[in-house]
C-alpha cells in the first residue's frame, strides 16, 4: 500500500497559508493519519525554515475542553514555532494575512535548560526559567475552520503568529489562576489556567514526551506555549485584542483597520 505524499501535502498547506487561501481538508482524500500527519508538519515547518525563519519553541494545541468541543477535535497535540510567528506585545497583525485569524489567551515558558539523560519527564517543569501571558493567532488553512485530528496536525496545529507579555518568575498557583480575554476593552471569554490539562505545567510535560516520539527535544531558550485557556474568538480588522493572567499581567496585540 503507497503511503501519503508527504511533500505533496505539505506543499499545498505551506501554498494555502501563503496565499491566505482556504483548502479542503485532505487527511480523507489522502489517507493521512496521525503519524503521517506530523511528517508533513515537519516538512511543512522546514518549508519556512528553508527561506530563513527560525524555530523558536513549541506550542500545545487542544489542551482545553472548551477548544476541544470548539473543533471536535478530541486529543491534545503539539506544533512548530518560528521568528516570524512572533509579534512583539502590543505589536500589530493584518488580518489580510490570514485566512479566518482567531485569538485565543495563553500562559508561555521560557526554557531555561535541557532535560537530563534518563530525567524524569516532571523534573523538566523546573527548568522553566520564567512564565509569561501570552495571545496566540491561529489560523487553519481548511475551510470553515474544520478539519480532522491528522487535518489539524499536518497543519502545524493551526499556529499562525503569537505575542508573549512581560516575563516573570513562576508564581505559586499556576494550576488556578483567572483568565480574561479582552476585544476592544471588553471581556470575550473568561477562564482559569486550570483549563489547561488541569495545570499548565502538564502542558509541557505532554509536549516533552509528545514531541519526543517523533525525535524533537526542546531547547534551551526556547518559548513553550503552554494552551488556550478558552475558547478562541475571531480576530476582526482593527480590533484591539488583550489576554489578563492573574499573577502575571497582559499580553497586548492589534489588528491592522
Amino acid at each position: 500500500m503507497i503511503g501519503p505524499d508527504v511533500a505533496e501535502i505539505a506543499e499545498k498547506l505551506g501554498a494555502a497559508a501563503d496565499s491566505a487561501t482556504a483548502i479542503p481538508q485532505l487527511a480523507a482524500e489522502t489517507g493521512l493519519d496521525v503519524d503521517a500527519a506530523y511528517a508533513v508538519q515537519a516538512a511543512l515547518v522546514q518549508r519556512r525554515l528553508d527561506r530563513g525563519e527560525r524555530l523558536v519553541g513549541l506550542k500545545m494545541g487542544l489542551t482545553s475542553r472548551a477548544k476541544m468541543a470548539q473543533v471536535g477535535v478530541d486529543e491534545v497535540i503539539w506544533g512548530r514555532l518560528t521568528d516570524v510567528m512572533r509579534v512583539p506585545d502590543g505589536g500589530t497583525v493584518d488580518t489580510g494575512d490570514f485566512i479566518h485569524p482567531r485569538v485565543e489567551p495563553e500562559v508561555a515558558f521560557l526554557l531555561d535548560r535541557l532535560p537530563g539523560p534518563g530525567e524524569p519527564v516532571g523534573a523538566f517543569t523546573r527548568a522553566v526559567r520564567a512564565v509569561a501571558p501570552a495571545i496566540e493567532l491561529i489560523d487553519s488553512r481548511y475551510a470553515n475552520f474544520t478539519f480532522s485530528l491528522p487535518d489539524v496536525v499536518a497543519d502545524n496545529t493551526s499556529a499562525a503568529a503569537f505575542a508573549i507579555g512581560p516575563w516573570s518568575p513562576v508564581p505559586d498557583g499556576l494550576d488556578n489562576l483567572g483568565v480574561l480575554l479582552e476585544i476592544d476593552g471588553r471581556v470575550a471569554q473568561v477562564g482559569s489556567t486550570a483549563a489547561i490539562l488541569g495545570d499548565p505545567r502538564r502542558a509541557l510535560d505532554e509536549g516533552l514526551r509528545l514531541a519526543g516520539r517523533y525525535g524533537v527535544r526542546l531547547r534551551k531558550g526556547w518559548v513553550f506555549l503552554a494552551g488556550a485557556a478558552t475558547a478562541a474568538v475571531p480576530l476582526r480588522p482593527g480590533a484591539h485584542v488583550r489576554a489578563v493572567v492573574e499573577k502575571l499581567g497582559t499580553a497586548s496585540l492589534k489588528a491592522l483597520p
